[in-house]
């Protein structure tokens, strides 16, 4: 594809981006299950649980997150705080492709864990913008979840970019918690976190637009991907460069670009 010129590029993913970042994308995409609640924990608790599983069939996506929510009680924060060790059989039978009831009874342990002895989930999240990014932070986080006594199986369903992963399911949860959004979509109720400071989630869909539109050539969808796109991203608009996904998402699963 001939290389499209900077000004004509940004105003194209501009125009795309503003279309599709609108209240309407909340009703077929996994951030309508934050959407539901009020209490910060909550939304923040049922968005990282829905991001986690979010791969495959988005109705299935959508579909399973509120099975997690409903087997909570519909009060995550509360069902992760104090919740006794009976109540954890009524996870068991929960699935989502290769996350299973196993799983969802160790990150309620992890998240328990984060919350009683790291000051919650935005928390962790904060980093020193002058010595580290977000993607390390990322990974430290992951140290962070596993530190207590844990399920092997379960550390696979959290990425690790120093393990060179493009972890695009926990940064798509940092665009819906951090990004100051007033489309109504994302919910930005993280205020400790600079926008500027987030990465692209990087999938198929937005990968394969980005390479088409020559704002990133690597191939594979990595750590490495990730940082070509974010520098692509940063330099059409330093402040938020995280507001493309909706673009190159919307290009990719909507236009079929």
């Amino acid at each position: 594809m001939q290389k499209i010129p900077a000004a004509e590029l940004k105003e194209f993913l501009d125009e795309k981006a503003d279309f599709y970042n609108n209240p309407d994308f909340i009703t077929s995409d996994p951030i309508q299950i934050p959407h539901k609640f009020r209490l910060k924990e909550d939304i923040e608790i049922s968005g990282f649980l829905a991001a986690t599983i979010a791969w495959g069939n988005r109705k299935s996506i959508i579909n399973n997150a509120e099975k997690m929510m409903e087997l909570m009680g519909d009060s995550p924060y509360d069902f992760i705080m104090n919740h006794k060790e009976e109540h954890l059989e009524r996870l068991l039978p929960f699935v989502h492709r290769t996350f299973n009831g196993h799983d969802l009874i160790q990150f309620t342990k992890s998240l328990q864990h984060i919350y009683k002895y790291h000051g919650g989930l935005e928390m962790v999240f904060v980093f020193d913008e002058d010595t580290a990014s977000m993607q390390e932070q990322i990974s430290k986080f992951k140290e962070l979840f596993f530190e207590t006594e844990h399920l092997e199986r379960s550390k696979k369903h959290i990425s690790d970019p120093a393990k060179g992963s493009a972890a695009k399911r926990i940064n798509m949860f940092l665009r819906w918690m951090a990004r100051k959004d007033n489309k109504g979509v994302d919910l930005g109720i993280w205020k400790t976190i600079d926008p500027a400071h987030l990465s692209c989630p990087l999938d198929v869909h937005s990968g394969g637009v980005a390479r088409k539109l020559g704002i990133l050539k690597r191939k594979q969808n990595d750590a490495k991907a990730l940082k070509e796109l974010d520098d692509s991203l940063r330099a059409l608009d330093p402040s938020d460069p995280v507001k493309y996904d909706f673009a190159l998402f919307g290009l990719g699963v909507f236009e079929k670009f």
